[in-house]
């Protein structure tokens, strides 16, 4: 893993990837168009001599040609991230994904790259079997619901990156994060934490979407790059799908209540520095949102030893403090 390619290497996941790759000595290429990723990520990587940037879309297929035939391993992160993002825009969701992929997938086979494909929770759908195991049913809404264009997209990538190895032995793993979070991270695409602690700085009212109610288990971006770089020094992780996450479960409204505590040093008065947002407001008329989404993740732990290990007040503390920072 000495040279490696991360596409999407300007967003929030990537720049911490490319962070821990050239702490372990490598050479590392990031290739991003910065569509949903910002030059701001990675402005302090720039000037390292083992680091390359090249502003542009997966979809140049000459250029990624020539990344990729310079590197062992490619993670590929690049992808449409967030589900305002998605409700908004998904014809670009849909071929962003989808045909982004697939450039990837046969420029590596040219030359035998190591793939990691980036996944995402979002493909367990509507399921109500709760901790999502890699091997589960999935359940999604109709195609009529934007909100589910992302899930599918990210199935069709999942498909495609395993057929490329057990058709063409291509080396593939895939990961499936569940609400990776940390510094860097933006709320312009829907991401709650920061979106709720941005809220909470400037003294707003904090928004919470339906009831607040529905459940999440956050994962510290230091831990989840962890588990990628561990599934990619992994021989027995090929032509496998794994979970990444945290499974310390937290409703979105305990959430606004310790983020609120965290900021203000106390939770005195706390819901009345909420307010309730409906999710046809927030989103599109019959959105749909899972009530929770816990992962398993027996399979990367028996794999590779992982867990996480940063507990959420922790990350709300790293984002609070680069939120202060960046004002």
């Amino acid at each position: 893993m000495n040279r490696a390619l991360i596409t999407g290497g300007a967003g929030f996941i990537g720049s911490h990837l490319a962070e821990t790759l050239l702490e372990r000595g490598g050479h590392v290429t990031l290739i991003d168009d910065l569509s949903t990723g910002t030059l701001a990520n990675v402005q302090h990587l720039l000037g390292h001599p083992r680091l390359r940037f090249a502003n542009e879309s997966i979809t140049n297929e000459m250029v990624l040609d020539r990344l990729v035939s310079e590197c062992d391993v490619i993670f590929h992160m690049a992808a449409a991230v967030g589900v305002r993002l998605i409700i908004q825009e998904p014809v670009h969701t849909i071929e962003t994904n989808v045909m982004g992929t697939e450039t990837v997938l046969k420029t590596a086979l040219r030359y035998r790259a190591r793939v990691l494909i980036a996944s995402t929770s979002e493909v367990y759908g509507k399921s109500g079997k709760v901790p999502f195991n890699e091997d589960d049913d999935v359940v999604l809404g109709p195609t009529s619901r934007h909100r589910w264009a992302y899930a599918a997209s990210k199935m069709v990538d999942e498909f495609l990156a395993l057929a490329y190895h057990h058709e063409r032995e291509l080396p593939v793993t895939i990961f499936r994060l569940f609400n990776t979070v940390g510094p860097r991270q933006t709320g312009r695409y829907g991401m709650v934490i920061p979106r709720l602690v941005q809220q909470a700085l400037r003294g707003e009212l904090l928004t919470v979407y339906g009831d607040g109610s529905q459940s999440r288990c956050f994962c510290n971006v230091a831990d989840s790059v962890r588990g990628i770089v561990g599934l990619a020094d992994a021989p027995q992780a090929l032509g496998q799908v794994f979970n990444i996450g945290s499974t310390d479960e937290i409703t979105i409204l305990e959430l606004a209540r310790r983020t609120l505590a965290l900021v203000r040093g106390s939770d005195a008065g706390w819901r009345e520095q909420i307010t309730f947002i409906p999710y046809a407001e927030a989103y599109a008329a019959g959105f749909e949102d899972m009530q929770r989404r816990v992962p398993d993740t027996t399979k990367v732990r028996e794999a590779i030893g992982w867990t996480p290990e940063i507990p959420l007040d922790e990350t709300l503390r790293q984002v609070i403090a680069f939120y202060r920072e960046t004002a």
